[in-house]
């Protein structure tokens, strides 16, 4: 049984992106791990400021909601990054929030596995591809983690739009089954 953490970027209501990592998270569950769901709708979380003092300290000196989920991405054994595809790239939210786990980078982290979660109007490999790079970017950062996959839900551009896809939310559903 794994500590999984599913934080969803996306800040549109009824959004595409929150509804396949729901389904992914039920799927996560039935396999029997914790899951923790995070929306950053709502959130406060500012730029990093490149200042470093979280090298020094492990904290960031920004008071900010960014801190608390900084700490559960440091807890957790299997993260799940969902985001909708903007200008074929992650969305702005996401990106702030790699930035701000900076502390993380001279701490004993849990995580292993990284997955990454998109929806987009595009249906093609193409819309995700950047996207995935600013994340295995990232994951480089973290040598004991690792690149687990990721699942595209393309193809749609409406709010809810996904709801009529049950060929996607299934598929959603037996990704999220196969962390283990």
């Amino acid at each position: 049984m794994k500590n999984v953490l599913i934080i969803s970027s996306s800040l549109r209501n009824k959004s595409n992106t929150e509804y396949v990592a729901r389904e992914i998270e039920k799927g996560v569950r039935d396999a029997g791990n914790n899951v923790e769901f995070i929306s950053l709708k709502d959130k406060d979380i500012k730029f990093c400021k490149g200042c470093l003092a979280c090298q020094k300290t492990q904290k960031c000196v920004i008071k900010d909601d960014a801190n608390e989920i900084v700490e559960k991405v440091k807890n957790a054994d299997t993260l799940i990054f969902a985001t909708p595809i903007y200008y074929y790239e992650m969305s702005g939210q996401l990106k702030t929030l790699l930035d701000r786990c900076n502390p993380l980078f001279v701490q004993d982290y849990k995580f292993r596995d990284v997955y990454l979660v998109t929806a987009s109007d595009d249906d093609t490999d193409f819309a995700y591809e950047n996207a995935v790079n600013g994340l295995k970017g990232w994951i480089a950062c973290f040598e004991k983690s690792r690149f687990g996959g990721v699942f595209s839900a393309g193809g749609m551009n409406d709010p809810e739009e996904v709801k009529q896809n049950d060929k996607m939310l299934n598929d959603a559903y037996s990704f999220g089954n196969k962390i283990k």
